[in-house]
């Protein structure tokens, strides 16, 4: 889960600034790409290996006009998500440079930060952590085995991301957040308004928003005994007399699970759509998988490096001049981590545009790093790897419907997502 962030808190303080550095603060021209990059999920956009070479932190100008630095190299993204002096949560501050509007209310980006404030943090990581991970692994694959039948019943073609990738996602942030599973496939319906990118905030841009808040909130005020998963545990927290930490408020808890659903079930769908298109493209990998389901957990780490779902830069402001390579970065400017850039640096990755079920060691970047490293990284690799190897034993002959130059990928969107994702088996 990657989009809005659900990690852990900022620095508490800014550490001493470095504008003792040789390196000059003029910013260089602009470099020669247009922002956002390609919104085609099954080509690495070109820029990314030009900018690393020449420019791998790179000035460029947002949607929104506002200049930011792009970074994409493995080691330098890498250093900018795990140092606290850059920041998520000054992303939602006003008058601040951003990467497209805030079309998403300002309490949603900033929930995490207000979690950790008031003590929730490690009922979030339980909730999403490593013993969740395994628990579920057998409850995943029945609820994919579930969703095939539907779909072999129906019968080809069809639209794996409505039959498939969302309703099974839905499934997962439902149980552990205790989101009735009809009510989770009604908000999962909406997500795509919810994660609109702008170069300017809209009339009624978070009305979406607005109305999922109000049914989880409904959720968050029922009586304990309707309650279920994280919501019922939250609501604990917050009754019991003996809990340290700030007051928690029913709007804080609502925040919180709204921006869980919305940030868990976008990023889970997509990742299985980017997956599969992956896998039909390499058919002798599905052979192998289904010879050596074993392999199933390094083939998902690959997915998760050479697959484009993350979508846009993870966005960060500093807080502190901060050296990063040959560019000083000043307090207040806005960095952009380029992770498909990152992720396929082949200083990190040797010839990273190869598919490689063994590639070893594989750091890739796609659940961050440092404190914003994703909580539900564990489940995330459990979900796809239930998903994937259900579709790989019970389709063998899962392949597209249509040319994959025929896909049509959503415009101002957060991620790269396939409108819709026909396929035969």
């Amino acid at each position: 889960m990657t989009a809005p962030s659900t990690s852990g808190p900022d620095a508490a303080s800014t550490p001493a600034s470095n504008s003792t550095s040789t390196s000059t603060s003029t910013p260089p021209a602009y470099a020669d790409v247009v922002w956002p990059l390609s919104r085609r999920g099954d080509i690495v956009p070109p820029e990314c290996a030009r900018l690393r070479q020449k420019s791998p932190v790179a000035r460029i100008r947002t949607l929104t006009g506002d200049d930011a630095w792009l970074v994409t190299s493995h080691a330098l993204a890498q250093q900018v998500l795990e140092d606290e002096r850059f920041s998520l949560h000054d992303t939602a501050a006003p008058d601040v440079p951003r990467q497209y509007a805030l079309t998403i209310p300002p309490e949603i980006v900033s929930t995490m930060g207000n979690v950790n404030s008031a003590g929730l943090h490690q009922e979030v990581m339980r909730a999403f952590g490593p013993r969740s991970g395994p628990a579920s692994a057998r409850w995943l694959s029945a609820r994919a085995h579930e969703l095939v039948d539907a779909m072999v019943d129906e019968g080809p073609p069809l639209d794996l991301r409505s039959r498939f990738a969302e309703p099974y996602s839905a499934a997962l942030l439902c149980k552990v957040l205790g989101v009735p599973y009809a009510d989770g496939l009604r908000i999962m319906a909406g997500l795509d308004l919810g994660f609109v990118t702008s170069p300017v905030a809209y009339d009624e841009c978070t009305a979406n928003w607005d109305k999922d808040f109000a049914f989880v909130l409904r959720l968050v005020r029922a009586d304990r005994d309707s309650q279920r998963g994280l919501i019922r545990r939250l609501c604990e927290l917050r009754d019991d007399p003996e809990r340290d930490g700030g007051d928690l408020t029913d709007e804080m808890l609502a925040a919180t699970v709204t921006s869980l659903f919305g940030a868990g079930a976008m990023s889970t769908y997509v990742f299985l759509l980017h997956a599969v298109l992956m896998l039909v493209r390499h058919p002798e990998v599905m052979d192998r998988l289904r010879k050596e389901p074993e392999a199933m957990p390094r083939a998902v780490e690959e997915l998760m490096r050479s697959t484009l779902s993350i979508g846009d830069g993870l966005p960060r402001i500093a807080r502190a001049d901060v050296q990063v390579g040959e560019v000083l970065v000043r307090a207040g400017e806005l960095v952009l981590v380029c992770v498909e850039g990152a992720n396929h640096d082949p200083a990190q990755f040797p010839d990273p545009e190869r598919f490689d079920l063994d590639r070893s060691p594989n750091n890739h970047l796609s659940f961050g790093a440092g404190s914003h490293f994703c909580p539900a990284s564990t489940i995330s690799r459990v979900h796809a790897a239930e998903a994937l190897a259900v579709l790989v034993e019970r389709l063998p002959r899962l392949r597209l419907a249509l040319p994959a130059d025929q896909l049509v990928w959503r415009t101002g969107n957060i991620k790269r997502v396939p409108e819709r994702l026909p396929v035969l088996w």
